[in-house]
């Protein structure tokens, strides 16, 4: 029973003992704490996102995976940019449509005054030709 009782007083010291130097009790100089790993904003923020922007960008993984505020800044720039290029792409489209309204209508007009036009020119060199086969 005496030699029970060593040896758990013994285990409690060695295990004591470990904890303390694990932890850093005493006045040893406890270590540096590690800097958490930030996101870095890799997306340039002075000209339009581009495909090799989007491939580039990683997250730094956390404990459970992503930090969800890195994630939601990185889509919300996203969805931004795509918002933006969309109405662009829709303010050029509605702008090629009017230009090609506006074309077509043109034609249009022009050809209600182009036959009498075009047939006093079609005429002149028809009766060029005739003087000289005439001749």
């Amino acid at each position: 029973m005496v030699l029970f009782l060593f040896l758990v007083i013994a285990l409690v010291v060695v295990v004591g003992a470990v904890t303390l130097a694990v932890v850093g009790g005493g006045e040893r100089a406890a270590l540096p704490d590690v800097a958490a790993e930030r996101f870095t904003d890799p997306l340039p923020p002075d000209r339009a996102l581009r495909r090799a922007d989007v491939e580039a960008l990683r997250f730094p993984l956390t404990l459970r995976g992503y930090r969800m505020a890195d994630v939601d800044d990185a889509l919300g720039r996203l969805a931004a940019e795509l918002a933006e290029r969309d109405a662009h792409i829709a303010e050029l489209e509605a702008a090629l449509a009017g230009a090609q309204a506006t074309a077509v209508g043109g034609p249009g007009l022009l050809k209600k005054h182009a036959p009498a036009t075009m047939t006093q020119d079609q005429d002149a060199p028809k009766d060029a030709a005739e003087e000289e086969n005439g001749r």
